[in-house]
């Protein structure tokens, strides 16, 4: 296993070193905050995204945004950073045997002593309590869509113990908002939704797969199983087809949803989004080498701006 250089005052390896939680929160307060990855925000953007996503599509396909869309994307923000903490916890409680084994790892808070299961475990649930009293706000069948979520979130953490797709359990979670915020805005869920759903997934399985580069040697000495595993040195053709298949299915989900109701003009500057979020993956497939995991992680990181892309054209495209 790769040697892992010690942290400061219990910063776990992988978090900048001038990420918000280590130099300003409470003391008392950080092994709880690193719990929830809240020094290192990447994941709660990956998970926030789609669900703005939905709710864009949603409004481009019926062409009436309302003001309750507003607390819509904010329900989604807050409720997004809640339920990524609680999900991540329940992936450090599930994973602390392993964690303990893989030197990126580690130094998270359970495996380093930081706190116990017994205190993990409750600030899991005081994070998925606050999450649901957000959802109960939203429309009857979103709060059916983000109870039904919480079976993914359960699963995944085991996945890489029987498959060597976990990426793709991962997908099935983190892209859920799309529905649920589709659902939030419309009252149901229709075919662009569940199309804009496949493309995060495949997008899931491209970042994901980058991301699982950084473990390769320790995961072969534990036994986890990953996509990068599996794809070994035809990675970068394996990512090829994620980001065609991306690209492919946001486009067909914004068709879908802008036709016939959509103008020319505004359905031209919505499907620059993918076409443009296509490009930004070729720029990191260029990359791409698994040999270097600083290259990967900020290879990793760089998929936020991935995902803002099509995003801001959807708003684009509502306001011409």
């Amino acid at each position: 296993m790769q040697a892992t250089p010690p942290t400061p005052d219990g910063q776990v390896a992988d978090a900048s070193e001038d990420n918000w939680v280590d130099r300003w929160a409470p003391a008392a307060t950080r092994p709880y905050l690193r719990l929830s990855r809240a020094d290192r925000p990447i994941g709660t953007w990956l998970l926030l995204i789609p669900c703005w996503w939905g709710l864009a599509l949603a409004m481009f396909w019926d062409q009436s945004p309302r003001w309750e869309d507003a607390w819509i994307a904010l329900g989604c923000g807050i409720g997004a950073w809640l339920m990524r903490g609680a999900g991540c916890t329940w992936n450090d409680i599930s994973d602390r045997d392993f964690d303990a084994q893989v030197a990126r790892t580690r130094s998270r808070p359970i495996p380093s002593g930081q706190v116990s299961v017994r205190q993990a475990a409750t600030w899991m649930v005081l994070q998925a309590l606050l999450a649901f009293a957000i959802l109960l706000t939203f429309h009857r069948t979103a709060v059916w869509l983000g109870v039904a979520s919480l079976a993914l979130v359960a699963v995944y953490p085991f996945a890489k113990r029987f498959t060597w797709w976990p990426q793709v359990f991962l997908g099935l979670a983190f892209n859920w908002g799309a529905l649920l915020a589709w659902a939030a805005h419309t009252g149901s869920v229709h075919s662009p939704a569940v199309m804009l759903y496949l493309s995060g997934i495949t997008w899931t399985l491209f970042y994901d797969t980058i991301y699982a580069h950084q473990d390769t040697e320790d995961d072969a000495l534990i036994g986890v199983k990953s996509t990068a595993r599996l794809f070994g040195e035809a990675s970068a053709s394996w990512l090829k087809y994620f980001l065609v298949a991306t690209v492919f299915m946001m486009g067909l989900a914004i068709i879908q949803a802008g036709m016939p109701r959509a103008g020319i003009f505004a359905m031209v500057v919505a499907l620059a989004g993918p076409w443009a979020m296509g490009w930004h993956m070729a720029w990191q497939l260029r990359g791409f080498d698994p040999s270097s995991s600083e290259k990967m992680l900020r290879l990793f990181r760089a998929n936020r701006d991935t995902g803002l892309i099509p995003l801001i054209c959807l708003v684009l495209a509502l306001l011409v």
